[in-house]
């Protein structure tokens, strides 16, 4: 692969390597109309057909018995936690007790399931991400969410310093515009070279996957 990525077409093979975990990222508004992009020209659309794509994967990933961590970017209404967010092209966001910050209908986390809240676009960035990660035995994370070029950027690349292997999935992110969502992808993969699939790849990877049985659950506990 050349010193510079140029080609961001999707692999339609998802390459995992042992444990995997579905990463769902900030996929937030609480069913709300979002605000987001609202007064931005070239903003990406396609955010309502994600999120409801992003629960049929939540319950085939849970089906298959593939651990689920959701992520949620919350800040104090006082904003003392939002340090240095404020500084660039965003406003005020993510705020307790704001409707919108909730997670999106139909992706709530069950009981036995991880909700990491933090305080960054990382999502390992002061959280115990990696502390649940660890726990499931995880090598390869498989990310969806938002936005490509923020959120989804800052976690895939302390992911790799990590050493997890990422799979962004890509018609399953969206970025603050076409370009720099591109963009961002093209640096996800120039640090790995499998890290961009399709839905469709990662449809038929579970497709492949046996049922779970109690057995295989408690080896994989």
């Amino acid at each position: 692969m050349p010193l510079q990525v140029t080609d961001i077409t999707p692999s339609d093979t998802l390459d995992v390597v042992g444990n995997a975990v579905l990463v769902v990222v900030d996929i937030q508004g609480g069913g709300q109309p979002s605000s987001f992009g609202a007064d931005k020209p070239g903003y990406m659309p396609g955010r309502p057909e994600r999120n409801a794509k992003a629960v049929d994967m939540v319950a085939r990933f849970r089906a298959k018995g593939v651990p689920v961590v959701f992520i949620q970017e919350v800040h104090k209404p006082s904003l003392i936690d939002i340090g240095r967010e404020l500084d660039g092209s965003e406003n005020v966001h993510c705020v307790e007790g704001d409707p919108r910050t909730e997670l999106h209908p139909g992706l709530e986390p069950r009981p036995e399931e991880y909700l990491i809240q933090k305080r960054r676009y990382s999502a390992f960035f002061g959280s115990e991400l990696d502390i649940v990660l660890k726990g499931y035995r995880a090598e390869t994370l498989i990310l969806i969410g938002g936005m490509t070029d923020v959120c989804i950027h800052y976690t895939a690349v302390d992911a790799h310093q990590l050493d997890y292997r990422f799979r962004t999935v890509t018609d399953m992110v969206i970025g603050s515009g076409q370009k720099l969502h591109d963009a961002a992808l093209r640096a996800m993969k120039y640090l790995q070279r499998d890290a961009l699939v399709s839905l469709e790849a990662v449809d038929a990877w579970l497709d492949a996957r046996p049922q779970p049985t109690p057995e295989t659950s408690k080896e994989d506990a």
